[in-house]
């Protein structure tokens, strides 16, 4: 049986108008390291740009700490932090329009509270997830599970930015938005699996030498 091979995300790099303010914002308020790029676009878009991130962490006090620290950044609230059956979670959006949802699966918190991020999850919008998934798996990425046609989360080895593909229309609702939106994703994957451009839009590049 052959193995395909695991291909991590290196970094996403977010394209915005104004690089300087938001490299300001992240750094204020995730503290996130050089997995998080930005750079400048005037690219037109509207609307839900089909994706999310997600920071993971421990406990619901963190999930609180770093939507508090985003809020008082300049994040707006989409879905403020609330318990699910699958833990607590909440949706801001950034002020370059990235949505961002920071959750744990945990629903008591048992220490004191921390901004420190566990993992970042990167969840595209898929019209269609079995062809996307198929593309990703030809571009050397593993599934690790997958629920139907809804839903696939691929392997990811650890520090590595964890990638899912969803429903486009399930993914704007799980974030608190209108599934409407054009123009430019304004995101850009680096990844080894690159350069490529799926089906809905969204680009992959390779690591740079």
């Amino acid at each position: 049986m052959t193995t395909t091979a695991v291909t991590p995300i290196e970094s996403v790099t977010l394209e915005v108008t104004d690089p300087t303010a938001a490299d300001n914002f992240y750094k204020t308020a995730f503290g996130l390291d050089d997995r998080l790029q930005v750079r400048a676009s005037d690219a037109p878009t509207d609307g839900f740009r089909g994706f999310t991130l997600s920071l993971i962490v421990a406990q619901p006090a963190d999930v609180t700490a770093l939507i508090d620290a985003a809020l008082e950044a300049g994040a707006t609230t989409l879905k403020p932090p609330a318990k699910s059956m699958w833990g607590v979670g909440g949706v801001v959006q950034a002020p370059d329009g990235t949505i961002w949802k920071v959750a744990t699966s945990k629903k008591k918190t048992t220490g004191p509270a921390s901004r420190e991020v566990q993992d970042i999850v990167l969840l595209l919008g898929a019209s269609d997830v079995r062809a996307t998934r198929r593309l990703y798996e030809d571009r050397g990425l593993r599934v690790g599970k997958g629920f139907a046609g809804s839903y696939v989360e691929f392997v990811t080895p650890p520090g590595a930015i964890k990638l899912g593909l969803y429903k486009h229309r399930a993914l704007a609702k799980d974030a608190g938005v209108s599934a409407d939106g054009s123009g430019s994703h304004r995101l850009v994957v680096t990844s080894h699996a690159g350069p490529f451009t799926d089906p809905d839009g969204f680009t992959w590049e390779s690591p740079e030498g």
